[in-house]
């Protein structure tokens, strides 16, 4: 890397570095767009309604920028906010995907009180 070395700066980044932040990354993003698909599954056995979500969407955005904050490989904000935001954008999409693929698929059943179950 030449760039800069007239004014007399040094390149501080290794390969070691660089492999270090693009793998941290990637699999950060990579964990992060799996949220949707795991927001369908808890809600069809029946943990999570779309209300339930709707409603605790602060919450969500907060724990969304902590998520943010362990995953990123810098601590500066912009990085932050490059996971953050995909991340809330993801859960948002997550909610609409349960009201268009329905919730539970499998209906609790009542048992009389007297009833064995099979």
């Amino acid at each position: 890397i030449d760039y800069g070395r007239k004014s007399g700066i040094k390149p501080q980044i290794s390969i070691s570095m660089y492999i270090d932040f693009n793998l941290k990354f990637l699999l950060g993003f990579g964990l992060v767009f799996e949220l949707p698909l795991v927001m369908l599954f808890l809600s069809k056995i029946g943990l999570l309604t779309p209300a339930f979500l709707t409603r605790n969407r602060k919450y969500a955005i907060l724990l969304a920028f902590f998520i943010a904050a362990v995953l990123t490989p810098t601590p500066d904000i912009f990085n932050q906010c490059i996971m953050a935001i995909p991340l809330i954008l993801l859960y948002e999409i997550g909610i609409i995907a349960i009201r268009i693929f329905g919730g539970r698929t499998v209906p609790l059943q009542k048992e009389e009180p007297g009833e064995m179950s099979p």
